[in-house]
């Protein structure tokens, strides 16, 4: 009976320390990469601008071919809106909204992924080094509010799931624009 007692209080007292733990891990989390191309802003800027162009150099349409995908609002800039629902846990479902357009130099997305209610924010960022070479910089953004179980995992998976995956992505959007 001692060490019953002894064991519910050393389990209550680590359950304790989860959550304070928990509420001291960052609410937010910033993951970006960056990569130079030999293309224009403009050239950048219309492919990153039409979600219809996403697939070509996306780092998850080579995990899930069989993705589907629809597409509502504009073909481009503000408002355009693409939803995809895959099988497979890596892609999950979720929508990607364009939510500031700014030619040639920014396009920022709304993102929120299977039920999940509270928006994540990704942004291109495009900077002229010369007339025919641009760098791009791909961010994400995600703020966990109080969620302690999501803050765990931004803090100890976000940049490991997420950056490799940014990686490839700005290395396919480099073929796909300087090809």
């Amino acid at each position: 009976m001692k060490f019953l007692k002894w064991l519910l209080i050393i389990i209550a007292v680590l359950a304790v320390i989860l959550v304070v733990v928990g509420f001291l891990l960052p609410q937010t989390r910033h993951v970006e990469r960056s990569i130079t191309v030999a293309a224009t802003k403009d050239t950048v800027f219309n492919q990153v601008n039409n979600l219809k162009n996403f697939n070509n150099w996306s780092p998850w349409s080579d995990i899930d071919p069989n993705a589907s995908y629809s597409f509502t609002g504009p073909q481009s800039g503000v408002g355009a809106t693409m939803a995809w629902d895959s099988q497979m846990k890596e892609v999950g479902s979720g929508t990607y909204k364009i939510v500031e357009s700014n030619y040639p130099n920014l396009v920022k997305f709304e993102m929120k992924f299977g039920q999940e209610q509270t928006p994540a924010e990704s942004s291109f960022i495009l900077e002229e080094i010369s007339y025919a070479e641009t760098r791009v910089t791909w961010t994400l953004d995600a703020d966990f509010g109080n969620d302690l179980i999501a803050r765990y995992m931004g803090f100890f998976l976000m940049e490991k799931a997420i950056g490799p995956q940014y990686e490839k992505g700005l290395d396919n959007l480099k073929d796909v624009v300087e090809g």
